[in-house]
């Protein structure tokens, strides 16, 4: 006999996963929803010291009088903070934990601080407004928490708003509020101190069987993990052993509501062992070596960024290339001593421009502002040094540093020529929290006005990054903004490094000339 116990996330209570529950105990499995201290109708239990040390021994005192032999404690959202805890205390009487579309947190994190809109953080701190609680989202704030793909609404209702909508999208966004206004129903507000308490965790709770399941309609997938997980990350590395495994659902992020039969289903092979594990690079790709060969040039180092000058005396235009990420901060070499940046800053030195690289700070979903800082900074000391011509800059941002090029694209400056992309996200993904955030290029894009775009497609993107690409380059046709595309053909994402091709040179030469041209080359 498997025992589940199901642990709500943030704002809800244990009576979101009761078809899921029914569906668990049909097959013969035990289930156990749990309702936290202060949440639904345990609000009255709650008192100021309420907070994450309380939901842990909430789900211990669940644990405690089981008597099924295997215990999987699930973990939706804020749930897995809670779960972690009590695990880690009770590794003997753990089996698995299922982490459903929520990330793997660390020793010390507290649920909130793992938001990465820093708007959604703030906001939810207004909600307490000095006091003990948060209150929930409203209705309309509740999309910025995940997506609300499938979630079951009134048919009638449904069928009304999206008829009286304009358009297509409009129509969605219809449906989304209903859906929303349903969730909100269902929602109660959070004590404080369970978002705020930092999670202390030892290394046993990471010795015990995880599985992860992703929600796609929220942006989560097996491949953007693998990529992620591949960058280096100590702490991640965990999921690659051999008692982590992985699903996905076709779903939103609230799959108990939306897919209770399919998320059923997925526990219970979780709980026999079943799903898939990650593939990951035994080396990351941007420690391979760049796909042309192009001599040193002389290097200088200014804070966070490195100059690759060229032969030309006098100020020369400079391009100034972003990487991606996240990338750990333990990553060894950085990225401007990796492989990939040397040879994009050495390539563009050689050919008559100042190459430049940064090291900027994207070291987690949540560190997009602190990153976007780095590269103004960047972008100031690169336009006041002597070897630049600070009238003629172009930034080329790459993956995940796709993200950043969003406020120079709703804003360009005069001195700004050409903004490039290669492989990049252009949208932030569903699940990274960043929905309605500034980092977003597909709206941003609507401001640049003239400012040239040229855009590196690879033709064997991830869906997922392709699928942000493709937003990004309608929008642009919307507003007319001037995108240039090269295709790369037969290339993954990371190319320069794993795909040595004609093909991929060609298309690394192409893009570069054209940058260099709208640079006045």
């Amino acid at each position: 006999m498997t025992a589940f116990v199901l642990v709500p996330g943030a704002f809800t209570d244990g009576r979101i996963w009761e078809e899921v529950a029914t569906r668990l105990r049909e097959s013969g499995a035990e289930a156990h929803p749990v309702t936290l201290t202060g949440m639904g109708a345990h609000r009255e239990e709650a008192g100021p010291g309420t907070d994450l040390e309380t939901h842990i021994q909430d789900v211990l005192r669940t644990v405690d009088r089981l008597e099924a032999p295997d215990v999987v404690l699930v973990g939706h959202c804020y749930g897995v903070h809670p779960v972690l805890g009590a695990a880690d205390r009770r590794p003997e009487r753990v089996s698995r934990i299922v982490l459903v579309d929520t990330g793997l947190p660390r020793d010390g994190d507290p649920a909130l601080a793992l938001v990465p809109d820093p708007a959604v953080r703030d906001e939810a701190l207004s909600r307490a407004g000095g006091g003990g609680w948060i209150a929930p989202p409203t209705a309309e704030g509740w999309q910025r928490w995940g997506s609300l793909a499938d979630l079951p609404t009134d048919a009638a209702d449904t069928a009304d708003t999206a008829d009286a909508a304009d358009t297509a999208d409009a129509a969605v966004a219809a449906v989304a509020a209903v859906a929303a206004a349903r969730l909100a129903d269902r929602a109660t507000p959070q004590p404080l101190g369970t978002l705020t308490q930092p999670l202390r965790l030892s290394d046993a709770v990471f010795e015990l069987p995880m599985t992860g399941v992703l929600c796609t309609g929220n942006g989560s997938s097996i491949g953007v993990l693998e990529m992620v997980v591949g960058l280096g990350d100590p702490h991640l590395q965990r999921l690659t052993g051999p008692r982590s495994r992985f699903f996905e659902l076709g779903t939103g992020h609230w799959p108990m509501l939306s897919a209770p039969g399919e998320l059923a289903g997925v526990l219970l092979r979780s709980a026999a062992g079943e799903g898939r594990r990650l593939t990951v690079r035994e080396r990351p790709a941007y420690e391979g070596s760049f796909l042309l060969d192009v001599p040193e040039r002389p290097r200088e180092r200014v804070e966070h960024i490195d100059l690759h000058l060229p032969d030309a005396e006098g100020p020369r235009p400079a391009v100034v290339f972003v990487h991606g990420g996240p990338f750990p901060r333990e990553t060894r070499p950085t990225p401007r001593d990796s492989a990939t940046f040397l040879g994009y800053g050495r390539y563009a030195a050689s050919l008559g421009a100042v190459g430049v690289t940064v090291d900027h700070r994207l070291h987690d979903l949540t560190d997009y502002e602190r990153a976007a800082q780095d590269v103004a900074a960047a972008v100031e000391l690169v336009r006041a040094h002597p070897r630049v011509d600070g009238e003629r800059v172009a930034l080329w941002f790459f993956s995940g540093g796709g993200l950043l090029s969003a406020d120079w694209l709703a804003a360009p400056p005069p001195w700004l020529r050409c903004v490039a992309a290669t492989y990049p996200f252009l949208a932030p993904l569903r699940g990274w929290g960043l929905a309605g955030s500034r980092f977003d290029p597909v709206a941003a894009v609507k401001g640049a006005g003239r400012l040239p775009v040229v855009l590196s497609r690879a033709e064997l993107e991830r869906p997922e990054i392709a699928a942000t690409v493709a937003e990004f380059l309608a929008a642009a046709d919307k507003c007319g903004a001037d995108v240039e595309v090269v295709d790369v053909p037969l290339a993954r994402h990371g190319f320069e490094t794993l795909d040595h091709t004609e093909g991929t040179r060609g298309a690394v030469e192409r893009a570069m000339r054209i940058v260099l041209g709208r640079l006045g080359f």
